[in-house]
């Protein structure tokens, strides 16, 4: 555990960004090299995805692994154990509960939803992009 005070570790999760980080940027970066042109923070559907390919119905969120609950089994007793648990234990379950509702709504209306961890991004884009194409093939073929 670190050894941050309260006001340190308020003034750290203050700095996180909801929209443009780092993976958000990395993955567009990459699309609009291979030519994908894109809508981004998209709020005309649910979630308001980080990405959109609008052109293929494919929504894109680069989730963080923290705060969407990445390993949910071992995150979650690091979270009990920790400071704060209760907040951070009900943000992060509701979180989770909510990419599940947003998946489900967004398939029945057609689109095909893709979530990418931020480090299968740092260190996997290739893999990502892969995915990317094989969903625009499909929606091609569809």
């Amino acid at each position: 555990m670190d050894n941050l005070t309260k006001d340190q570790r308020k003034k750290n999760m203050q700095a996180i960004k909801a929209t443009d980080t780092s993976i958000e940027c990395i993955l567009r970066k990459a699309l609009w090299r291979k030519g994908y042109r894109y809508r981004k923070n998209y709020a005309r559907i649910e979630g308001k995805p980080d990405i959109v390919l609008t052109k293929y119905r494919i929504a894109i969120f680069c989730d963080g692994e923290f705060f969407h609950g990445k390993d949910w089994a071992e995150l979650e007793k690091r979270i009990l154990n920790g400071n704060n648990s209760s907040y951070w234990y009900g943000k992060i379950r509701r979180n989770i509960e909510r990419d599940k509702e947003v998946n489900t709504k967004l398939h029945g209306e057609g689109w095909t939803v893709l979530r990418f961890w931020g480090k299968d991004i740092k260190y996997n884009l290739d893999q990502c992009l892969k995915v990317i194409d094989e969903a625009v093939m499909d929606a091609l073929l569809d």
